[in-house]
């Protein structure tokens, strides 16, 4: 059965800002590519940054991944959000935790900057969580990961 944002199974948010499954879990649209181009250090072409809507379900977490450029998250709307950042190694090592959400007197964070090369994931949410995600360079599969 397709789980586009029209699918049955897709939640209601996702549905309404045509959201598509993400590999790494959540839902996802990207929102903006830069039309500026960046050439990296090994020759390849990237747009110097891009933007998704990101979605995730109450209950539901996004795996370890890692992304080769540096990854900006920034609170959209509903609860917190934990990010645990894994370390650079070949395989994540669980750690440093840091909280996404507008709680700013209880120590969240309106945004998060995870840096390039670091393995990330997130704890399964309390409500639904909708962020932004800016990655600069810009964000191709190309360069993402998971175990």
């Amino acid at each position: 059965m397709p789980q586009g944002p029209h699918s049955s199974s897709a939640p209601p948010l996702a549905r309404a800002l045509g959201l598509e499954p993400h590999p790494e879990g959540g839902w996802f649209r990207e929102t903006w590519r830069s039309e500026q181009r960046v050439t990296l250090a090994d020759g390849r072409l990237r747009s110097t940054a891009t933007a998704i809507l990101f979605l995730l379900p109450e209950g539901t977490s996004s795996r370890w991944h890692l992304v080769t450029s540096e990854e900006l998250w920034i609170h959209g709307e509903g609860p917190a959000l934990v990010l645990e950042l894994g370390g650079s190694a070949e395989a994540a090592s669980g750690g440093e935790r840091r909280v996404l959400g507008t709680g700013s007197r209880h120590g969240e964070r309106r945004h998060v900057l995870v840096p390039a090369g670091v393995w990330q994931r997130t704890l399964p949410a309390a409500g639904d969580t909708l962020v932004s995600c800016i990655v600069s360079p810009g964000f191709d599969f190309a360069d993402f990961r998971m175990p």
